[in-house]
């Protein structure tokens, strides 16, 4: 897992409340396990017409948010069934972190597991956000885990809350395998204690 630092980058307005899980990857994209290649599966029923051809109207689409690093959105984001092909697909897209005044309680633990980070703010501050993200390409925002803070682009900062643990798996670029590993010379040395103890194991 990349580890996250200090994001800079644009920031798409998505001004939808109860954004579920299958409007961010419909359920057709399931079939396959792989994290890459879902990226063209992210919000795919706002994105494109029936035909296939894109829907210009869709914020993604826009020239200004097309390589977007942020998404803000509206309350209750990533509400829904329990899906991890969700934060892969946004992943895949490029966005390595959402903010909300809140989040499902699943997709908020996936986004962590998998480098994303989802960052609740209040209505207020949301609002603020959103204005900044309504700029376009102009207005980039800049994420800063370690500070704990949001940058806009005329100075101002917002604060955020988050569990100190999972700020440091994602500082650190650790997912739950990357923390096993982590302790890979201790798990080597018992091990070989067991083994040297019990060698009929």
């Amino acid at each position: 897992m990349d580890k996250f630092t200090v994001l800079e980058g644009v920031a798409a307005p998505l001004r939808v409340v109860n954004v579920d899980t299958d409007m961010i990857i419909p359920k057709q994209y399931l079939k396959t396990i792989k994290r890459t290649g879902l990226g063209k599966g992210l919000f795919s029923e706002q994105r494109y017409k029936d035909d296939g051809s894109e829907n210009p109207d869709f914020v993604l689409n826009k020239p200004a948010y097309r390589n977007a690093k942020i998404l803000i959105a509206g309350d209750n984001f990533g509400c829904g069934s329990s899906r991890e092909h969700a934060p892969w697909a946004l992943l895949d897209f490029g966005i390595r972190c959402v903010i909300s005044t809140s989040f499902g309680d699943i997709f908020y633990n996936n986004s962590f597991k998998n480098g994303i980070l989802p960052i609740r703010v209040t209505p207020e501050e949301l609002e603020r956000l959103f204005d900044d993200a309504g700029r376009g390409a102009n207005a980039t925002l800049t994420i800063d885990l370690e500070k704990q803070e949001i940058r806009g682009p005329d100075g101002g900062a917002i604060k955020f809350d988050i569990d100190p643990f999972r700020k440091h798996c994602l500082l650190n670029g650790l997912d739950d395998i990357g923390l096993t590993m982590v302790k890979k010379d201790h798990i080597a040395n018992h091990e070989t204690a067991i083994k040297a103890e019990r060698p009929w194991l």
